[in-house]
């Protein structure tokens, strides 16, 4: 009996060490555990204040012709009151909330009540039900994808009641934009919220979450890595892709229905700006069975991070170029047009090509051929929760052996090209290339944390390789 309790004793010893010994190791594997003051005092800076970012942009536009700088002008000099700005800002309406509440209810719909029909005759199109990758729980979970079809549908209707069944005008996104900004700031507060509590007391896979003890991180970065109601609606994939991109190409369209309204015509500028996002929105739609396989889905939990960042960031400050040129009309000369465009379009090969590049080495293994030769790489290990030791291969040839994050490089080409083409003459239309650039980085720098914790000593070998992040030769 004693030998059988030593033995008993020892199994629940190694057992226990290694959960501990997992625990450590996984670190950052999706979220960290313990919260450090710096990062405490950034949650805290960005709850505070990254709301008010968006409605100072938005405000600024609308009341001051997109100059950030004249509202804390006339609020230093003594001009107006912060109660004469609020009070000229418009309000929540009955009908703005309608439309806002009819939307999102639409996107839902289609997105867990009709499955993909596209991949069955698109050709080189993945949709349907998709395997995402392996959680640190080391669940595998399936999505339906579906959002080029809800992409398609929804600009279908869009096309078909604005031209022709004239049930609403094309200009009605601009019409509402700022009290649509209330109602996505209310969805965007109440599934955050919702997504703590279901984090606490009823989670899709309690092994995924993680409680840090720590209220403002958790809220901000999430318990829950896959949050889902039912089998299908996972919070993750529908927050990031609908309602904020499927929306995105509507509120440039919008944008450049106004300003065929107040001027008669649309400028070269509005163009570009609507060809080259529309391309890189018709991009992640496309390859969404791809996004299932990046740092969104792969790494980040569930919280106000991506639930608020995803219905009030994404939709209001990535759309500040469209927004910019209704109030200033940019009319681009023909050589610089064309040099913007070829920016944007070679940023979105560069962003495309170092994906493919990827998603073709993982798809077969490593048996292909990257520009005509066999694609080279590390192999790496890493343990999951419950135990369980997996591989991967990290590519060190094509795009991928020029920088570690190259696809970034491209992204951000791009990001520039949306900017240029609003010309120079206010600094509001290039937030959107400065926080992508800091946002990229910090992505670099955060990714590659948690590569390290959780491959080791085979991240480092595999950084000795390929030593640069963003630009080959200085980053």
């Amino acid at each position: 009996m004693a030998a059988h309790q030593e033995r008993k004793l020892a199994e629940e010893r190694k057992h226990q060490n290694m959960q501990n010994d997992t625990k450590t190791s996984q670190g950052q594997w999706g979220r960290a555990w313990e919260v450090d003051w710096f990062s405490l005092a950034s949650i805290l800076f960005l709850l505070m204040f990254a709301p008010l970012i968006v409605y100072y942009f938005i405000m600024s536009c609308d009341q001051y012709q997109c100059s950030l700088t004249d509202p804390l002008l006339d609020l230093l000099t003594g001009k107006k009151h912060l109660s004469d700005i609020w009070n000229r800002t418009p309000m929540l309406t009955y009908r703005a909330a309608a439309i806002y509440s009819l939307w999102v209810t639409f996107q839902v719909f289609l997105y867990v009540s009709i499955p993909d029909f596209c991949h069955k005759f698109l050709p080189g199109y993945v949709g349907g039900v998709q395997e995402g990758a392996v959680t640190p729980a080391g669940v595998v979970n399936k999505y339906e994808i579906n959002g080029l079809q809800a992409w398609i549908i929804t600009h279908v209707l869009w096309f078909a009641h604005a031209s022709c069944f004239h049930f609403f005008s094309p200009t009605i996104i601009f019409d509402n934009w700022i009290p649509f900004l209330w109602c996505a700031n209310i969805l965007g507060y109440a599934v955050s919220t919702f997504a703590m509590i279901k984090g606490y007391f009823f989670p899709t896979n309690a092994k995924d979450c993680k409680i840090t003890g720590n209220f403002f991180y958790d809220y901000m970065m999430g318990i829950e890595f896959n949050p889902r109601i039912g089998k299908w609606f996972d919070f993750k994939l529908f927050f990031n892709g609908r309602p904020g991109i499927v929306a995105w190409t509507l509120i440039n369209l919008s944008f450049a229905a106004k300003q065929q309204e107040l001027y008669g015509e649309v400028t070269n500028s509005m163009i570009l700006v609507n060809v080259l996002q529309g391309i890189y929105v018709l991009d992640f739609f496309w390859n969404e069975a791809w996004y299932l396989k990046t740092m969104d889905i792969c790494h980040d939990h569930f919280g106000w991070y991506l639930g608020w960042g995803d219905c009030v960031w994404l939709p209001y400050l990535y759309t500040l170029q469209g927004l910019y040129l209704v109030y200033h009309p940019v009319q681009l000369r023909t050589d610089y047009a064309l040099g913007i465009l070829m920016c944007g379009l070679l940023g979105y090969y560069i962003f495309r090509m170092t994906n493919h590049q990827k998603d073709l080495f993982r798809r077969t293994n490593g048996n292909c051929r990257i520009w005509g030769k066999k694609p080279e790489y590390i192999e790496c290990s890493y343990t999951s929760v419950d135990g369980t030791k997996y591989y991967s291969k990290l590519m060190t040839s094509g795009f991928w052996g020029w920088a570690r994050h190259f696809n970034y490089t491209g992204d951000l080409m791009g990001s520039l090209a949306y900017c240029l083409a609003c010309g120079f003459e206010h600094v509001l239309p290039y937030f959107y290339v400065i926080y992508m650039t800091i946002l990229l980085t910090h992505r670099c720098i955060r990714d590659e944390h948690r590569c390290s914790s959780k491959y080791g000593k085979d991240w480092r070998c595999y950084t000795a390789v390929v030593p640069y992040r963003l630009l080959p030769g200085v980053f």
